[in-house]
């Protein structure tokens, strides 16, 4: 085996690997990124979960994946440790179904309509359906339907490709002496587990194992070493994912490692006893792609099947195995978590914004309402209170600007670039709300410190007005959270009417302070607490903008403004009329 060899063999596992997560991106996608929404809400049974995680595993090609998604969950404290434990099993394998589509590349080509079955004309075919899907429709389903029939040829070719490098090993005496040297258990388990440690895909090892098979050169001996090792070594992934993780996702991380290893350990001394005592007959039978990929899948089924009742006792070895010191809060304001390891699974990562921001809408709710008590019944206590609100909001406004641009580098879907431009558009909306409320928290204190007093009449419009803006903030909350467009067409005829309220009482004041009725010192503060309250009305009908605007192909705000006053439908008139009649200021 010459240099040309080893390069031919590098680069069969660089296109093995490239056409797996082709492939397995492209079914995601194809199944409407919907796989990892569903690990999300699992309920927690174990069979369930064990279930989930083999099926969502066989479609993603990847039992790290699988497990790195799920030690997300656990550190965002969604999910618990002993919830993650079966979808990890799971995992394990799903994992081995690529083994099974490997081994059509080792279909022979046979004579007449049997020539259409053989993995050159089987790659052949499915290379050029995939080429017209992803160059010549416009449709995003074909699109990655193309991608997943690509990625299935390169997969096949690669094999080729590395079975080609590795067929001058089969009369190499120093590369069968080598192998012979796996049969020894424990140096068998150590080389397939660096093995795979460095190539961090266990599919990819087993891979060219299979590849190494077509050489006639392996016996079961060598291979269920490495096999076993291979399964050890793929946990290297999915513990690097661990690193700056809470406790408990170190704790899911390791257990996947302990599942590999203990898996392992009780295989192989049940094995390698029981051959002690028979002398298996078939421990020298020459292996085949289709033989490797049926030990692999046995194996792990064997692990699965063994290690399912044991979930308690595989959480409490990995309590054991890992005693973190005390962890340090980085960030101690109560906020919904928006866990980076799921910025590359859209429908993940934009479930996790959604959550984070009802809770800043709400958040921006509680400070605004706080603020109204303020400008009733000034205290200390409650004016700290919304100044600390007013920092969980900023904080929330700042993490999720950037949590959404991660997002929409990822390819979305329609549903999902709708989600994320409006998610952007109405987060500065609630933050500016809660700014407000900081601001008409500013008013009171001064009302309070400088003893200010308004007049009968004065008080009576700014409760009208209160009235007001806190119907139009709680109908703009609801109508996002539960993304009510119903509702949400309901906010521009009180925001219109809010604005001709506080132009009239504007007016109003002003000939208070000419009839001397009212100081010129709360005349300054009136007119900052009308500001604020016209500005929060604005914001309110930014957010009702956005929701129903971007339900179109074509977002445009201002032409949607436009259109609602100029055409004043009917269901607008109904409702300002309505206003109107609720929130009536004496003259």
């Amino acid at each position: 085996m010459n240099i040309t060899n080893i390069i031919t063999l590098i680069t069969g596992v660089a296109l093995f690997l490239y056409g797996m997560t082709l492939m397995g991106d492209g079914l995601k996608q194809v199944a409407g990124n919907k796989l990892e929404l569903i690990l999300y809400k699992l309920t927690g049974k174990p069979l369930k979960g064990l279930l989930f995680g083999a099926g969502i595993t066989t479609v993603i090609q990847s039992s790290s994946a699988t497990s790195v998604m799920v030690v997300g969950f656990v550190n965002s404290g969604i999910m618990k440790v002993r919830q993650a434990i079966p979808i990890v099993l799971g995992s394990l394998f799903g994992t081995s179904i690529t083994g099974w589509i490997i081994c059509l590349s080792a279909l022979d080509a046979g004579s007449g309509l049997l020539i259409f079955c053989s993995s050159a004309t089987l790659t052949c075919i499915t290379a050029f359906v995939g080429i017209c899907f992803r160059m010549f429709s416009k449709n995003r389903f074909k699109n990655h339907l193309g991608d997943i029939l690509l990625g299935f040829a390169i997969l096949m070719f690669s094999m080729s490709v590395m079975s080609s490098a590795v067929a001058p090993l089969q009369e190499s005496e120093v590369f069968i002496s080598i192998l012979t040297k796996f049969s020894n258990p424990v140096l068998g388990i150590l080389v397939g587990m660096v093995f795979t440690g460095i190539l961090q895909s266990s599919s990819a090892a087993v891979g060219i194992l299979q590849a190494l098979a077509m050489t006639g050169s392996v016996h079961f001996g060598m291979a269920f070493p490495l096999i076993m090792g291979i399964a050890i070594g793929s946990s290297v992934p999915v513990l690097l994912s661990a690193v700056g993780a809470t406790k408990d996702g170190k704790y899911t991380a390791i257990s996947y490692l302990t599942s590999n290893t203990l898996g392992v350990i009780i295989g192989a001394a049940i094995f390698y006893s029981l051959n002690a005592l028979l002398s298996f007959s078939f421990m020298n039978n020459t292996m085949t792609m289709t033989s490797v990929a049926a030990l692999n899948s046995i194996f792990r089924l064997v692990i699965v099947a063994v290690l399912f009742p044991l979930n308690r006792h595989l959480e409490a070895i990995s309590r054991i195995l890992i005693r973190p010191d005390r962890e340090i809060k980085v960030d101690e304001l109560p906020l919904k978590p928006l866990e980076e390891r799921f910025v590359n699974h859209p429908a993940l990562a934009i479930e996790q914004c959604l959550v984070a921001i009802n809770d800043m809408a709400n958040q921006a709710k509680e400070n605004l309402f706080l603020s109204f008590k303020l400008m009733n019944n000034f205290t200390q206590e409650d004016y700290e209170r919304v100044q600390y609100i007013e920092e969980i909001v900023d904080r929330y406004e700042d993490r999720l600007g950037t949590y959404l641009l991660k997002i929409i580098r990822n390819e979305l879907n329609d549903e999902q670039n709708e989600s994320t431009g409006k998610f952007l558009h109405t987060i500065t909306d609630f933050e500016r709300i809660s700014d407000h409320a900081v601001n008409l928290a500013e008013s009171a204190r001064e009302i309070h410190e400088k003893e200010t007093i308004f007049s009968e009449d004065a008080k009576l419009e700014l409760r009208i007005l209160e009235n007001a803006v806190t119907e139009i903030v709680g109908m703009a909350i609801d109508a996002f959270i539960n993304n009510d467009l119903q509702l949400a067409e309901r906010i521009e005829p009180l925001e219109e009417l809010i604005d001709s309220l506080c132009d009239e009482l504007k007016l109003h004041h002003v000939q208070r302070l000419k009839n001397g009725s009212c100081s010129l010192n709360s005349g300054f503060v009136f007119n900052d607490i009308l500001n604020n309250y016209e500005r929060i009305a604005d914001h309110c009908s930014n957010i009702a903008v956005a929701m129903i605007a971007l339900e179109s192909d074509n977002f445009d705000a201002h032409e949607y403004l436009d259109s609602v006053k100029r055409l004043k439908s009917e269901t607008y008139a109904k409702y300002f009329e309505a206003y109107s009649k609720k929130y009536v200021i004496k003259k």
